[in-house]
């Protein structure tokens, strides 16, 4: 799932995407107005903004007239939190309004219940030659079935849902076996060998020295 957060305060836009990349979600951050519209024109796979108001170059007010059209779902986030200005939010067609401070917890609460209403749960994922079925747990490559361990299969899926990202070790473990991570890679580095070796993704599946791994176009 591809989100967009539009917030002019690093620290904030920071925090949102370690949070949202923690739970699987694609993030990109850009700092103002006129950024994000060139995003947006670039690529618009976007399956949800975050985004501020009180923008440099053009507002937030502004862009969300520009994004309206992309069927794009909008929350605005952002320090203006009085009721006229909520209201002046919904009326124009944000899709959920969020005053700072806020707790990453209520962001992601919210944004789970907008996508809803939109009907993006998650289904499917796809890269390269493969798609998993997230309902049925189930891997394809080809069209053809490919048998995966529970781990195996949950390693694949963290992957593809960070892909381009470089994923920490001790992190990736953790997400993955429900664990803390002891400093012992030799399991993990084990489950991508094995991976790698049944799909045929040795040029996907990257080693990031000192860090861990990236799955790459």
């Amino acid at each position: 799932m591809n989100v967009l957060i539009v917030e002019d305060d690093e620290a904030i836009a920071n925090l949102l995407y370690m949070d949202l990349s923690d739970e699987g979600y694609h993030c990109i951050c850009v700092h103002d107005g006129k950024a994000a519209a060139d995003m947006l024109e670039e690529r618009q796979e976007f399956d949800l903004i975050l985004l501020d108001i009180m923008l440099p170059e053009i507002d937030g007010y502004e862009l969300l007239e520009y994004i309206k059209p992309m069927d794009i779902p909008v929350i605005f986030l952002t320090a203006k939190g009085s009721v006229g200005d909520r209201i002046r939010g919904l009326k124009m067609g944000a899709d959920d309004y969020i005053a700072k401070p806020f707790q990453s917890g209520e962001v992601l609460a919210r944004m789970e219940a907008v996508l809803r209403r939109y009907g993006k749960n998650r289904k499917e994922l796809s890269f390269a030659d493969v798609k998993v079925d997230l309902e049925c747990r189930k891997v394809f490559q080809n069209s053809k079935e490919v048998e995966l361990t529970v781990k195996e299969y949950n390693l694949l899926v963290e992957l593809m849902q960070n892909k381009n990202v470089a994923q920490y070790r001790d992190r990736l473990y953790e997400k993955v076996w429900k664990e803390p991570f002891l400093g012992d890679t030799r399991t993990l580095d084990t489950h991508i060998q094995r991976l790698r070796k049944k799909l045929g993704w040795e040029e996907h599946i990257k080693t990031i020295f000192r860090i861990g791994y990236r799955l790459e176009d």
